[in-house]
């Protein structure tokens, strides 16, 4: 019997080749990673959610978002537990926690044990893979 809470869902890859950029996708597919400080997130201080953008679902909130200086958005932990999948990653001659989207299985980024968060870790994430969904200030 299959969790469906920790099953990621199954998804077309033609439909999200032609709904994703091709950065999107590299990213999320194939665990791209882009450019550091060329992300759109990069320096963003928007209140608000970051989404998954294969998904859409609720991934990170602005307030655990900080300037780590490393060029990627980070973040000191999930919106809620249980959002993203960590794998253990031993590509390019390091071992690393790879952070997936725990309903669709796409690449996000990196978890690292230097975070200045409660939990001391730091969400690397890619710009490409989120879409932030902001807060509307007037309420």
């Amino acid at each position: 019997m299959t969790n469906e809470a920790t099953t990621p869902k199954a998804l077309n890859k033609n439909d999200l080749r032609d709904r994703l950029t091709k950065e999107q996708f590299e990213v999320t597919q194939n665990g791209g990673t882009e450019r550091p400080f060329t992300g759109v997130y990069c320096d963003t201080k928007t209140n608000g959610m970051y989404r998954c953008i294969v998904c859409d679902e609720e991934l990170f909130d602005s307030a655990a978002k900080f300037d780590s200086g490393t060029g990627w958005p980070s973040f000191t932990g999930e919106s809620e537990e249980g959002r993203v999948r960590r794998i253990v990653d031993r590509s390019h001659g390091m071992v690393r926690t790879e952070a997936r989207c725990n309903t669709c299985d796409a690449h996000l980024g990196h978890v690292f044990p230097d975070g200045p968060g409660p939990g001391g870790e730091r969400y690397c994430m890619n710009s490409a893979s989120l879409r932030l969904e902001p807060i509307d200030s007037a309420n």
